[in-house]
């Protein structure tokens, strides 16, 4: 896929975009390896960070054309007046269907760009809703008032829920067929089986924001297809 393919909505302001996972948002310090910045500057003269989505996570992003869009934005990202709506798939059943959590996040110490829960941290306030309980995992709705690095992540995982695949907050293991279909059968040509997912099971859904003509813009980028099949195995596995 081209970088056109993952366009969710473009004005002469803003480009919004569907990040695959694995694609860092903006060059990292090295900036040895690509980025969706990098790749928008080959196609644009001039892109400005509003905010960025971890490596591992897909989803709704946005980045101003110009500086005046992006002190627009910036401003509404700062002073939380951005809708910010996440999708994901958790180990577990969470017993509270639906709540928040406000616990605040710091960096730690000793393992660089790991999130913690301390109360050195910065306020992280994450609203989450139950969407469906298949038992082993759980599918959920979240809404970010704050941008953490790693918040949802961390959060989750406080609350006794990674998020599937996750290797640094959860166990990172993949989701196989195998582990939830009693009658599984590799197929003759397959030496072994491949996961339904193997990568962060979390994706940005739906971005809200205001235009600097004072449009209201509610973009959505769709769930991706290895989300999607996962689920949709987990739903007949319920129905049985």
């Amino acid at each position: 896929m081209s970088l056109k393919d993952w366009i969710v909505s473009e004005t002469d302001d803003f480009i919004t975009l569907n990040k695959p996972p694995g694609l860092l948002s903006i060059p990292d310090r090295e900036g040895k390896e690509i980025s969706l910045k990098t790749l928008l500057l080959e196609k644009h003269e001039k892109v400005f960070t509003v905010h960025r989505l971890d490596r591992d996570t897909s989803g709704v992003i946005v980045f101003a054309k110009n500086e005046e869009t992006h002190r627009h934005l910036s401003k509404q990202f700062e002073e939380r007046q951005t809708e910010k709506i996440y999708v994901g798939l958790v180990i577990g059943s969470p017993v509270n269907k639906k709540g928040s959590i406000n616990k605040p996040i710091a960096e730690n110490t000793v393992r660089r760009g790991v999130m913690i829960i301390h109360q050195r941290g910065k306020e992280s306030l994450t609203d989450y809703e139950l969407l469906e309980d298949f038992g082993i995992y759980s599918w959920m709705q979240f809404r970010i008032h704050t941008g953490r690095t790693h918040q949802i992540r961390v959060h989750m995982k406080d609350a006794g829920h990674p998020i599937v695949c996750d290797a640094l907050y959860g166990d990172g293991k993949p989701v196989l067929l195998s582990s939830f279909k009693s009658k599984f059968k590799l197929s003759k040509k397959e030496e072994e089986e491949r996961p339904l997912l193997n990568r962060l099971a979390l994706h940005a859904h739906k971005l809200k924001f205001t235009g600097t003509d004072g449009k209201i813009f509610e973009l959505e980028a769709p769930v991706p297809k290895d989300i999607r099949a996962t689920l949709q195995q987990l739903e007949k596995r319920k129905k049985k």
